[in-house]
């Protein structure tokens, strides 16, 4: 992903996840938020391109806990500037953000648990042994409505587990919507594992979905004309 991309990235994660609290935050914040995983080195940013126009993008990090510390260094006061701009002209969400999510934030960007301890919220269904190096988390994937159905969100994935383990990871998290309004199922399919279930400040019922790195996932063979991921 590039920085010409922002835009895309930004106008379609505001399109399928307008329930999201950064993405409520307006398009001012979103876009520097979705910036940093073009400029930690430990984040990733792919995207789906099809006859030249993107139709898919996921980003995600390798070392939360490396990626969280290089933020807030670097790039703590933009975001922190973009996120109070975006509170300020909404105030039922920064009263949200208050009795909510305020006092979660502080408890995470002052813990000092190691990068493989395990979600603090999730409640395993099956006992695994914790591979060795950092977890990796897929932060955020979608597809454009009319490039669906053609295995891009697969081959996305695909390409973050493949680096994912060049970086050392042991294994990969992602959440989704509990329900129809998820996608349990279809990663279930391509060698996901459901270990835990979550809840947002709002109370929507997450699941937790883990993949250990080294196990098969999903491919498909080469389509002339397909979308290129990179």
């Amino acid at each position: 992903m590039d920085p010409q991309h922002l835009p895309y990235v930004v106008r379609e994660h505001r399109r399928l996840f307008p329930d999201g609290f950064f993405a409520r935050l307006g398009p001012g914040f979103l876009g520097a938020y979705t910036g940093l995983y073009l400029t930690s080195p430990h984040a990733l940013a792919f995207i789906a391109e099809s006859e030249g126009r993107p139709v898919g993008f996921l980003v995600g990090v390798t070392d939360p806990v490396l990626h969280r510390r290089h933020t807030l260094r670097r790039h703590g006061g933009k975001l922190l500037t973009h996120a109070i701009c975006g509170l300020a002209v909404r105030p039922g969400l920064l009263l949200h953000f208050l009795r909510t999510r305020l006092p979660r934030y502080y408890r995470k960007l002052t813990r000092r648990q190691p990068p493989s301890a395990p979600l603090a919220q999730a409640s395993p269904t099956q006992a695994s042994p914790t591979p060795p190096g950092p977890g990796a988390v897929l932060a955020h994937v979608a597809v454009a409505d009319e490039a669906s159905s053609q295995g891009i969100g697969a081959d996305l994935m695909e390409r973050f587990v493949a680096a994912a383990t060049i970086a050392g990871c042991g294994r990969v998290s992602l959440v989704t919507a509990e329900g129809p309004q998820g996608a349990g199922p279809y990663y279930e399919r391509r060698g996901w594992q459901l270990v835990g279930r979550t809840a947002t400040p709002e109370g929507r019922q997450l699941l937790t979905y883990e993949r250990i790195l080294g196990t098969p996932g999903w491919t498909r063979a080469n389509v002339p004309g397909a979308p290129t991921v990179r």
